[in-house]
């Protein structure tokens, strides 16, 4: 066992500091004597601590000696056999994930609510995605896991599949039989990823579903920053290595990470792990009492409904994470994005996210029960002036967009802008997601249909926010030529 009291870069970072060295390398600021108005704002030490890779203070894409000391005991904390650093977000991780597995030609089995950055992998490693479709919830009108019968529907049809991306859990909450999938992808000869960016904290605390180590992923993308307590934009990546080779994996790491990391990051993820290793568990116990108590007292207001334990069973609901909070406020009048909004500017409350139906809170390391108060305080005042009618906007028969070219293929194909009404049946060139999370309602590749026509003028109708396409507004959309 490692001292898992130990942090070895941020240890280092300080040491750096007291030495008060005379900087002639990069970054430019030299301490922030060159942006004095930043540094007198944020304080001397962050300057002083935003540096460049030295002996000192390792190199991130070849550590030797305190970042090699710190991502082994980040290995050791999450169950892994090595733990890579990142600095490049989660999004970063899930790409190196899909490129350490794939590549052109080859297949990959994917959710279709799979994160915008799977489907930018798959552009860059030349991958054919091979989606499953996700169990869908009319009531919160959002798309929940998948299940094993998913699993094998999609093996059946591609039985040359390479891997398994899985997410664990989705963004709001819901968890599959992540054992059980893992363990088919393994006797069937393919790698299990999970891209577990909303699910850092599982490991430590046996109350939550199993952790992708915990199952027998061959690796995992962690979002320290979401729910680990890191700062933003910093995260791991965890391997087994018994069917990948972890320096090859550092080497597709080495591809595209930048060779300039913010040691504020790297710090942080030292600092974090060592936080989850020795108090994690009975900080998430803590967390998890407050979502109780915050999930009862919103499901006892009129007009509010927070998905919880109840669901566990339901399609795609193998287990449920309720550091979750969704607020569905349909039946007091309220869109997702209208609580979303209201919230922020009558009552100074942030969520993560507004959508159709529901408005998103995501309770972590640093919530108590002063924050759950104010929020339930909100929806009960929100409540008091806002019981209008149920909204119900049309139904749309969902049906999933056909894969008619490669990601990679779509986006360098010779391409036109034509309005979004005349895009029936045409091929997609662009990938158009609500955001967050940045799901695609349709990805590059893929065959426009009704279902997909009528998603999108329903986010606009809701006053969703809709990103990755050209024209900002989706009235245009571009397609292969």
């Amino acid at each position: 066992m490692l001292d898992q009291n130990k942090t070895p870069v941020f240890t280092a970072m300080k040491a750096y500091r007291e030495r008060n060295v005379i900087p002639f390398d990069v970054p430019g600021h030299k301490h922030g004597r060159g942006l004095s108005e930043y540094k007198a704002y944020f304080g001397d030490a962050m300057l002083e601590l935003d540096v460049n890779s030295m002996k000192p203070l390792d190199f991130l894409g070849n550590p030797t000696s305190v970042i090699q000391e710190a991502e082994t005991l980040l290995a050791e904390a999450f169950g892994a056999d090595r733990g890579y650093f990142i600095v490049n977000g989660t999004s970063f991780a899930v790409q190196t994930m899909i490129m350490a597995t794939v590549t052109t030609g080859d297949k990959i089995i994917l959710p279709r609510n799979v994160h915008k950055s799977a489907i930018n992998a798959l552009i860059l490693s030349g991958a054919h995605p091979v989606f499953m479709e996700p169990e869908l919830d009319s009531e919160m009108g959002v798309s929940h896991n998948i299940t094993l019968d998913s699993l094998k529907k999609a093996y059946t049809a591609h039985p040359d599949s390479k891997a398994v991306l899985i997410i664990n859990p989705t963004y709001y909450g819901a968890v599959s039989d992540l054992k059980t999938i893992v363990d088919f992808c393994h006797t069937h000869n393919m790698f299990a990823l999970v891209d577990e960016a909303h699910g850092t904290h599982f490991h430590f605390n046996e109350k939550f579903p199993l952790s992708g180590m915990q199952a027998g992923a061959d690796m995992s993308a962690v979002s320290l920053h979401k729910t680990g307590g890191s700062l933003t934009q910093s995260s791991a990546l965890l391997l087994k290595e018994t069917r990948l080779d972890g320096n090859y994996v550092r080497k597709v790491i080495n591809l595209m990470q930048t060779t300039s990391p913010s040691y504020l990051l790297i710090g942080s993820l030292d600092v974090a792990r060592k936080q989850l290793a020795l108090h994690g568990h009975d900080m998430l116990n803590h967390i998890l009492s407050v979502a109780d108590y915050a999930r009862n007292a919103i499901n006892a207001i009129p007009g509010c409904y927070a998905i919880g334990k109840e669901s566990i069973g339901r399609p795609g609901i193998f287990h449920f994470d309720p550091t979750k909070l969704s607020v569905t406020t349909r039946n007091m009048g309220l869109n997702g994005m209208e609580l979303y909004d209201l919230l922020r500017d009558s009552y100074n409350i942030q969520m993560e996210t507004g959508d159709v139906y529901n408005s998103l809170a995501i309770l972590s390391l640093g919530d108590d029960f002063d924050h759950v108060d104010a929020l339930i305080a909100a929806l009960k005042d929100i409540s008091q002036k806002h019981q209008n009618s149920r909204i119900d906007y049309p139904k749309i028969d969902l049906h999933f967009p056909e894969v008619v070219l490669t990601p990679r293929e779509a986006f360098y194909a010779e391409k036109e802008t034509i309005p979004l009404d005349e895009t029936l049946g045409r091929i997609s060139a662009e990938s158009l997601m609500s955001y967050p999370p940045g799901i695609p309602v349709i990805s590059y590749g893929e065959r426009i249909n009704a279902s997909v026509i009528e998603q999108i003028k329903l986010f606009k109708t809701s006053h969703g926010i809709l990103t990755g396409m050209e024209d900002p507004k989706a009235n245009t959309i571009k397609v292969v030529k």
